[in-house]
C-alpha cells in the first residue's frame, strides 16, 4: 500500500497538482488530480483497496480511522524518497457511509515562473514597485489554485532582498516555508486566530506583515488599522475580480476614505494551464494579473467610474488566447461575466 501511496504522491508532485481526490464510485475507488478546474483520473481501485488505502492515510494523519460519520480533518509529514512533503487530509461519507479523501500537497518551491513577457512582466514590476511603499494595502484575489501564495512569497522574498526588513505572516496554513520570514499559523481550535495572532504581530514592529485571509469585520478594521500606522500590508480576499475586492471591503465595514487612504493595489490572479502539443508540459502554467492601481482605483472607490481601456482579466484572456500561450477552451473556461454583473 506505501507504494501506490508514494506513487500518487510523486504524481501530484510531477503534475503540480495541489489537491489529490480519493472518491468512491459504485464498487470501485477512483483516485483524481486536480489541474486547474479540471479533475484528470489517475487510479482506479476495487472498493476494498481504495477502502484500505483511505483508513491507512487517515492512521497516518491522525485521524479517527473508526469514525466516518463526522467529516475529520488531519495532516502530516510524508516521507518520499528523501523528500518530505506536507500534506493536509479533510474526509467525508455519502450517505452509504462511503468515505471520499481530499489531499492537499504543500509543493515547497515556487509552482510557476514569471515569464518575460509582457502578459506577466509589466504587472509584476508594477506589483514590485508598490512593495516598495513603507505602508499602505495590497490586496489579493483569485479562486483556490489560483497561484497567490506563490506570488505574494516572490514579492515577499523581492522586498526582503532589497532591503533588511522584518516580514511576519499570518496564514492558514502555512503553504511556503521561508526561513528569513516570521512565520505563524492560525489555529481555530486553539483560539490562535487572526485577530489575536495579528495583535501580536503588530507589537513586534513589523515592517511587511502578510494576512492569509480577510474573514471577518474585525480583522479588516485591523488590516486598515496596521496600513496606517507605517506597516505594509498584504492579504487576500475572496472576490471575482478587482472591482469585486472593493465591494468586499466594503461588505466588511471598511468605509470609502479608510480605503482611498490605505489601498495602494488590487490584484486578481489567474493560473492558466499552458498551449503544449506535449504530454508531459501539460501541467505548465502561465500567470494573469488584473491590476487596479493610482487614480483609476480611487476614482472606481469613491465614484463607481469603471477605468478605460482596462486590462481586465477577460482582455488577459483574450490577449493570451491570441498570442498563442492558451487554447480556445481554456480561455472559455476561465472567462468572467461581464462587468455590470461584478
Amino acid at each position: 500500500m506505501k507504494e501506490i501511496i508514494d506513487e500518487i504522491i510523486s504524481m501530484a508532485l510531477l503534475k503540480r497538482s495541489d489537491d489529490i481526490h480519493i472518491l468512491p464510485e459504485g464498487e470501485e475507488y477512483h483516485v483524481f488530480l486536480r489541474d486547474g478546474h479540471q479533475l484528470i483520473l489517475q487510479n482506479t481501485f476495487d472498493f476494498e483497496k481504495g477502502s484500505q488505502l483511505i483508513r491507512l492515510l487517515k492512521y497516518m494523519a491522525n485521524m479517527d480511522v473508526g469514525e466516518k460519520r463526522m467529516p475529520q480533518d488531519g495532516a502530516m509529514v510524508y516521507d518520499l524518497v528523501d523528500e518530505k512533503i506536507e500534506l493536509r487530509l479533510s474526509s467525508i461519507s455519502n450517505y452509504l457511509m462511503h468515505e471520499s479523501l481530499v489531499i492537499r500537497v504543500f509543493h515547497d518551491k515556487l509552482t510557476y515562473e514569471f515569464e518575460s513577457n509582457h502578459l506577466n512582466q509589466e504587472a509584476y514590476d508594477i506589483m514590485n514597485k508598490y512593495m516598495k511603499r513603507k505602508s499602505g494595502l495590497i490586496i489579493f484575489s483569485g479562486p483556490v489554485s489560483s497561484g497567490k501564495t506563490t506570488t505574494i512569497y516572490q514579492l515577499l522574498r523581492n522586498a526582503y532582498q532589497s532591503r533588511a526588513s522584518q516580514i511576519i505572516t499570518i496564514e492558514e496554513p502555512i503553504e511556503i516555508k521561508e526561513p528569513t520570514f516570521l512565520q505563524t499559523e492560525v489555529n481555530e481550535k486553539a483560539d490562535i486566530t487572526y485577530d489575536r495572532l495579528l495583535t501580536a504581530s503588530l507589537r513586534h514592529h513589523p515592517d511587511i506583515i502578510l494576512i492569509g485571509e480577510i474573514r471577518s469585520e474585525e480583522t479588516a478594521r485591523m488590516v486598515i488599522r496596521a496600513s496606517l500606522t507605517g506597516h505594509l500590508v498584504l492579504a487576500t480576499v475572496h472576490a471575482k475580480n478587482t472591482f469585486g475586492v472593493i465591494g468586499r471591503l466594503k461588505e466588511l465595514g471598511i468605509t470609502n476614505e479608510q480605503l482611498v487612504q490605505t489601498l495602494l493595489l488590487v490584484v486578481a490572479q489567474r493560473l492558466l494551464p499552458k498551449t503544449s502539443n506535449s504530454v508531459s508540459n501539460l501541467t505548465e502554467k502561465i500567470a494573469l494579473f488584473e491590476l487596479l492601481h493610482s487614480e483609476e482605483l480611487s476614482n472606481f472607490i469613491l465614484n463607481h467610474i469603471y477605468p478605460n481601456n482596462f486590462q481586465s482579466l477577460n482582455l488577459l484572456l483574450k490577449e493570451a488566447y491570441t498570442n498563442g500561450y492558451i487554447t480556445k477552451n481554456t480561455m472559455e473556461e476561465y472567462r468572467l461575466e461581464t462587468v455590470s454583473e461584478y
